[in-house]
């Protein structure tokens, strides 16, 4: 809802509709109207409104705040004033600077707003009173806030603390692989300036740094356009050994506290296309709207494309030259320009920085303008001239989601056939998405959907399988048969995975359902034999496995036996009874550990 500027009379015709006022607890309780009083919580504090304020935001503490007040008794007897003395006063909200709960009243109040604020002698004067207020009373203080600068401890700890002299423009900060542009002025404690940058400013990448590990610290909490004014502890400035002069910075003592101010001209978006850090894009002006091309548009672009040390090699779309047309994620072009463009929105502007694992590989490559080396990073200035998103399921009747999906599952069949199983994955999911089960389809059509949705996934586990996506494949194949409980191939795609998650129990059981309903399937027949060659293996292993496992046991328990005889060998020579022991716990150990192997083995394989 708006709110306008400037002050409004009591009369306001729009006050129902302006938000409660902060501090407040009851959520319910409706805002203040001018004139009206209610107290603040169970603070104690009551707060009367006498003029609304500007805008939404209010102070918090730590903020600096500058105001007018006025304190009186209840009967109306002035105490103190700052218009008396025509002078507004700077404090710091939390520090009960004039007294504490008057800090609690400003915390609620907005930019130019007057309140007038009833405290009790706790959160005022105290019970002893002071100057002209008698003992245990409530004060009253008029106060008009004038304004405001948001303090930030950017650290944490104290060491960088922040002061916004003027916010800047919407909400974006700069992340840590942004292009930043700032300016600023470095002063010492005694007013020594030691830095300071030209009129246009600097650029440098956050993650680089510059100057001192606050400044890239502090540009990560500011928006463009705004101004702070910082004071950094020595610790984020040069720290006990100081700086020397230099080009960009006058000699600075050791162990010295810097002023900054600091304000944030621009920055330029940097994105990690693929995530590996291998394709990045810098945005050098942001595009229309918030609809990016996407995989599987018709874009339109154009760029110039140089070597890292500037050769350039491809214009496009310059110079009258065409410009580029292709469709993304279609093989078209390098790999690493067709995954940044289909992040790029209409108009964008964008420099790319290829890897040469996205962008020619370690061939030699003849462009239109020069030769790429082999392993070359390449850098694509690119401009997203235009671009067609295909058609989602939404835009489409059900003749068209069909046909599309049909169109999509042929694109796969082709692309697994040339090895390509990633891409060949992503087109039948594509085809799956057209006539998912959310889709709404006639009788007559539901037939037809329902074998595309079951050939796309069957299809998509074959793509899984030879990913060695193991998991993905179960995944698909389960979903075919909760709707054909006897599909052949999903049972058998299922069994392959099994086998390759050593789950043989259950792919045994995937291959036995598929011979009740083909007992000559020549496949089933094949890995029924790999199955059984797999467990018999499995068993070796495990025989292997618990008869050096007993074989371990044994030994031990000779050992135990053994230390048993030396400890007590003079107690058997007096006494018969020690003997009688021993040989007990001889055959003790005897019946727990049977040296037949044999039938230890077979005990472990029933518990397999």
């Amino acid at each position: 809802m708006g709110v306008e500027k400037g002050t409004r009379d009591s009369d306001s015709e729009h006050e129902e509709d302006l938000d409660e006022e902060p501090g407040e607890v009851i959520e319910s309780a409706p805002p203040l109207k001018v004139g009206e009083e209610r107290e603040l919580g169970n603070s104690g504090i009551r707060k009367k409104l006498l003029k609304r304020g500007l805008g939404w935001e209010t102070p918090e503490f730590n903020d600096e705040v500058t105001v007018h007040y006025v304190g009186t008794l209840p009967d109306g007897t002035k105490f103190d004033s700052t218009r008396d003395r025509d002078s507004s006063v700077i404090m710091k909200l939390g520090q009960g600077e004039v007294v504490a709960g008057l800090d609690h009243g400003i915390i609620t109040m907005k930019k130019g707003e007057c309140a007038l604020f009833t405290l009790p002698p706790e959160l005022g004067l105290g019970v002893a009173g002071r100057d002209a207020v008698p003992t245990n009373s409530f004060v009253r203080y008029e106060v008009e806030l004038v304004s405001w600068i948001k303090v930030v401890d950017v650290s944490k700890d104290g060491g960088i603390i922040k002061k916004i002299v003027e916010n800047g423009e919407k909400h974006e900060r700069p992340g840590d692989l942004d292009e930043v542009l700032v300016k600023y002025q470095v002063a010492l404690a005694d007013g020594t300036i030691v830095a300071k940058t030209l009129e246009e400013g600097i650029e440098f990448y956050v993650k680089d740094g510059h100057l001192c590990p606050a400044l890239p610290k502090a540009t990560m909490t500011m928006k463009r356009g705004e101004k702070v004014k910082l004071v950094v502890q020595p610790q984020y400035a040069f720290g006990q050994e100081g700086k020397d002069a230099s080009d960009a910075i006058c000699p600075v003592p050791p162990n010295s506290t810097l002023y900054i101010d600091l304000e944030l001209t621009s920055f330029k978006p940097v994105i990690d296309v693929t995530g590996d850090a291998k394709v990045f894009k810098k945005i050098l002006k942001e595009g229309e709207g918030s609809l990016v091309a996407n995989e599987g548009a018709t874009v339109t672009i154009s760029y110039t494309a140089r070597l890292e040390d500037g050769t350039v090699f491809e214009r496009k779309g310059i110079d009258d030259r065409q410009p580029l047309q292709f469709i993304t994620d279609e093989e078209q072009v390098i790999a690493g320009l067709d995954r940044a463009v289909a992040t790029m929105k209409k108009g964008e502007h964008a420099i790319l920085t290829v890897k040469p694992e996205y962008g020619f590989g370690n061939i030699e490559t003849k462009r239109d303008l020069a030769i790429v080396p082999p392993s070359s990073s390449l850098v694509y200035e690119v401009e997203m001239l235009d671009f067609i998103k295909e058609k989602t399921p939404w835009e489409m009747n059900n003749q068209e989601k069909i046909k599309a999906a049909e169109r999509k599952k042929e694109e796969g069949n082709l692309l697994f056939k040339s090895g390509k199983y990633l891409r060949a994955g992503k087109k039948y999911d594509k085809a799956a998405s057209y006539v998912g089960e959310e889709e709404v389809f006639g009788d007559d059509e539901q037939k037809l959907v329902t074998a595309m949705r079951v050939t796309c996934w069957l299809n998509k586990a074959a793509c899984s399988l030879k990913l060695n996506d193991f998991q993905g494949a179960i995944k698909l194949c389960s979903k075919v048969l909760d709707i054909e409980f006897y599909n052949i191939k999903a049972l058998y795609r299922r069994a392959q995975a099994l086998i390759q998650t050593t789950d043989l129990v259950s792919a045994d059981m995937d291959i036995k359902k598929a011979l009740e309903v083909d007992p000559q399937n020549r496949e089933m027949k094949l890995i029924q034999k790999t199955l059984k060659q797999l467990q018999a293996e499995s068993n070796k292993r495990d025989a292997k496995l618990y008869s050096n496992m007993f074989a371990d046991m044994t030994r031990q328990t000779s050992a135990i036996t053994k230390k048993l005889k030396v400890e007590r060998a003079d107690d058997d020579m007096k006494n018969g009874e020690a003997v009688a022991m021993e040989m007990e716990m001889e055959n003790v150990a005897d019946s727990s550990y049977p040296p037949d192997n044999g039938k230890a083995v077979d005990s472990c394989q029933h518990l397999c």
